[in-house]
């Protein structure tokens, strides 16, 4: 297990792509935004990625410094085009376009369409929330075929991600945001390199077996860090609670994916994100300034169930993710050594030198 100074694990990630071809702020903001997921214990969108995202970027899959290009643009809609762009670059401007729609009229969706892998939805929750918006985002993987539907064993759908952020004046947002997988392909891949291993009914084989291991996602894969295609597996990952998240991650498909023109997911698609978000201004919507009483209520009420277990707490949304971003800026961020072994063969292979890499972990 390495456990890494975030800091210098942004550095460390920055540096790599840099060197993968990116400019230095691009670099600088999947650094950032990468290193956030591990930091809010959404590991999955975090670091691991490293090694598969300069993959694509050698492979022309996702493309360096693009900018998004409006192709519907009314005073509350627009409608996005990312060019395949990193996620981490178009998703934030898409983002930053439906806050100002929606300050403006009180009421926005934006639709993004072509977008690179988009990380960790909640970050685009929360930059929504510091500016006191509400927002919801329904998200696909378009040619990203894992998950099987409730009552199915083939894979039909993507990890299609679900996300809904709300301000909390004087208190991290109430943020909502989870893949409709019962893990997230990135869980599995943490898991295939030694870190948390995932639930035991997971995945599905295809004689409708539940498993936990992950081969059935990879098929056979090398012990060390070496790639990982979840193509290449006889399973599926299953969707959560049963009908429910497999009807809401259908939805997904339609909204984030079919509506967006990103296309839902399906066979022969070129892989991209698509993400519907829908902004709301609470200040317009709510001229009483009811909301956030009401909200800061509902919270205390909400909590002062009493626990399951002795010693527990109930938490409401997003808690857990702000504990552990401050326990691990404190302590740092923990790694499994398979992940650190891929990330840090990943920057030897573009030249970056050792002295470099074990930096990081000083």
């Amino acid at each position: 297990m390495a456990v890494v100074n975030a800091e210098r694990l942004k550095a460390l990630v920055t540096t790599i792509f840099e060197a993968a071809g990116c400019a230095g702020d691009e670099a600088a903001r999947i650094g950032n935004y990468l290193t956030e997921a591990n930091l809010t214990g959404h590991d999955s969108h975090g670091v691991a990625r490293v090694p598969r995202y300069v993959g694509w970027l050698k492979e022309g899959r996702v493309e360096a410094g693009k900018e998004v290009t409006a192709i519907v643009d009314t005073p509350s809609i627009a409608v996005l085009d990312g060019h395949y762009g990193f996620g981490q670059t178009v998703g934030p401007q898409a983002v930053r376009i439906g806050i100002a729609k929606a300050k403006q009229a009180g009421l926005a969706a934006v639709a993004l369409k072509h977008a690179g892998h988009l990380g960790r939805i909640g970050d685009f929750a929360e930059m929504a929330a510091a500016e006191g918006l509400v927002s919801i985002h329904f998200v696909n993987v378009v040619g990203s075929i894992l998950v099987a539907p409730y009552g199915g064993v083939d894979r039909r759908i993507s990890t299609a991600p679900y996300c809904i952020g709300v301000p909390m004046p004087g208190r991290a947002p109430l943020l909502l945001d989870f893949a409709t997988s019962l893990v997230a392909e990135g869980k599995v891949l943490v898991a295939s390199m030694g870190g948390k291993p995932i639930p035991a009914d997971a995945l599905v084989s295809p004689d409708g077996a539940r498993s936990g291991d992950p081969a059935v996602l990879y098929g056979p894969y090398p012990s060390g860090p070496g790639p990982r295609d979840p193509m290449n597996g006889p399973g599926a990952i299953r969707a959560f609670g049963e009908h429910k998240g497999s009807g809401l991650a259908f939805m997904c498909e339609i909204l984030g994916g079919a509506l967006t023109g990103a296309g839902a997911t399906g066979p022969g698609k070129r892989f991209c994100n698509g993400m519907m978000s829908i902004y709301i201004d609470p200040k317009i919507i709510d001229p009483d300034g009811f909301f956030p009483a009401e909200c800061a209520e509902y919270v205390a009420y909400y909590k002062s169930a009493r626990p399951e277990q002795a010693g527990g707490e109930v938490l409401v949304p997003g808690e857990a993710e702000a504990r552990a971003k401050a326990k691990k800026l404190k302590e740092g961020v923990p790694l499994s050594d398979g992940t650190w072994d891929a990330i840090a063969d990943t920057a030897r292979s573009l030249g970056i030198g050792d002295n470099v890499i074990k930096a990081a972990l000083n």
